[in-house]
């Protein structure tokens, strides 16, 4: 749920506090949360230390900080897609256009890192991520099914559940290196792959032509 409007007069009070978050999160997601240091932190701002200690005790409160406010804005967007007329299908597609947007592709395996270095960040956030999920992505399969977009037989809490084992496991550094498989490539062949099984022949039909748009694109990347 979006929750971005109650906290704006906050914000607006503690311009510092959230130009620190703004700046971490984008230090975070390019470097990593081990290697970024409140050193470097306080260098890439122009500030001290002693500045940013003002606001967070330490690097934990600070990771803690981030994620959440990395989250709620995340979580605002998706709550704000879902409202937009698309057809499930598209809704899906644009929902992780917009992730993967915020998340910088993820270069440096923010996940494994936060869950190695600062396991009860990690789990809360875990949390908080299959919370919204669930009720994105029923909300999703409940109206691909009405539309006859998607299969009439299907279990949606399991498929919500299955897909979010499936974006954990899809970020595990061990089963897909970042060095060998770019994030986004991924995301992309996991998500096609989730939708052919939960598409009727409407459905399948609306997804290859998708897929078929996407085609440019592609290979204007290559």
């Amino acid at each position: 749920m979006c929750i971005f409007a109650p906290k704006f007069e906050y914000l607006f009070k503690h311009p510092m506090r959230n130009a620190i978050l703004q700046k971490a999160a984008d230090l975070f997601l390019t470097h990593g949360f081990k290697t970024v240091t409140m050193d470097l932190l306080a260098a890439e701002m122009g500030i001290s230390k002693k500045t940013i200690y003002a606001h967070f005790a330490n690097k934990g409160e600070l990771v803690d900080a981030t994620t959440n406010e990395l989250f709620d804005l995340i979580s605002c967007g998706v709550d704000h897609i879902c409202t937009l007329d698309k057809n499930p299908i598209e809704e899906l597609y644009e929902i992780k256009r917009y992730v993967m947007l915020h998340l910088k592709d993820e270069k440096s395996s923010p996940q494994y890192q936060l869950q190695k270095f600062y396991p009860e960040t990690f789990q809360k956030l875990q949390k908080r991520q299959y919370g919204m999920m669930q009720d994105c992505f029923l909300n999703n399969i409940k109206k691909g099914v009405a539309s006859g977009i998607y299969r009439d037989n299907l279990d949606p809490d399991f498929i919500v559940k299955i897909y979010f084992s499936g974006v954990n496991a899809i970020k595990d550094v061990a089963l897909f290196p970042p060095s060998i498989n770019g994030i986004v490539e991924i995301m992309e062949q996991y998500l096609e792959y989730h939708l052919r099984g939960i598409v009727s022949a409407k459905g399948l039909h609306i997804l290859k032509e998708i897929l078929m748009s996407q085609l440019p694109e592609k290979q204007a990347i290559l």
